[in-house]
């Protein structure tokens, strides 16, 4: 699979920092689905919280669908149905900003309640075995982190002195209902700005499309072994 040329990249921007069981409504169908990707420095750095050693590579914060939530309330998660799939969550798909491995287990269950239930319209993520395999399916299948390293874009020191910096937080890609990478956004369609939770429910700043200007993509803190 190959990458789009126009990724869908978010940033925040250094001045504002301070089976399906039942049939779904037309208020929640959707178009595309987002495969989210986030930067745990970021996260760390602007979220004040229990952020201890967070991994120094690109991982998943979720499997979007583009304009729908909570589609079926009644479809409780399940830790049980993914515990196949423990060893893979835990290293791509943690709750970055809390080190107990039980606030993953909320991460993960405010994924599936808010996306996982209306991705789920589609057969391919019918089940919650399916949509967590299938997104870690397509992590490693769009390998976000050796593709940037091969395009030349790592983390660096440099800031920009005297300039408004954005700081890079997120990378959005986005696929069809056949799981095949599309632009986003499409011609036309306003650029969207991000007010999800973080890992855990946690309330983080919005996120919103980065401007043309300088970008800074914080390196991972050295640790002391």
């Amino acid at each position: 699979m190959r990458l789009p040329a126009g990724l869908g990249v978010l940033c925040l921007a250094l001045c504002c920092l301070g089976g399906a069981r039942e049939l779904w409504s037309g208020d929640h169908e959707w178009k595309k689905l987002i495969m989210v990707h986030h930067w745990p420095m970021t996260v760390c750095n602007e979220v004040a919280n229990n952020c201890e050693h967070p991994p120094d590579y690109w991982t998943i914060h979720g499997l979007w669908p583009d304009k729908s939530g909570e589609c079926n309330r009644s479809w409780p998660f399940n830790p049980d149905e993914i515990k196949g799939l423990l060893p893979d969550m835990r290293l791509y798909w943690p709750d970055v900003l809390h080190s107990s491995p039980n606030h993953s287990v909320h991460f993960w269950r405010h994924e599936w309640e808010k996306h996982g239930t209306c991705a789920a319209q589609l057969d391919a993520l019918n089940s919650q075995r399916k949509y967590f395999g299938k997104t870690l399916d397509l992590y490693k299948e769009l390998a976000l982190n050796s593709t940037l390293q091969k395009l030349g874009i790592k983390p660096s020191i440099s800031y920009y002195q005297g300039e408004k910096v954005q700081t890079l937080g997120q990378i959005e890609l986005c696929l069809t209902r056949d799981l095949q990478l599309q632009d986003c956004p499409e011609p036309g369609e306003p650029a969207p700005q991000r007010r999800e939770a973080g890992p855990g429910g946690t309330p983080i700043l919005g996120l919103e499309i980065c401007e043309d200007g300088p970008v800074f993509y914080p390196p991972p803190k050295e640790t002391n072994h």
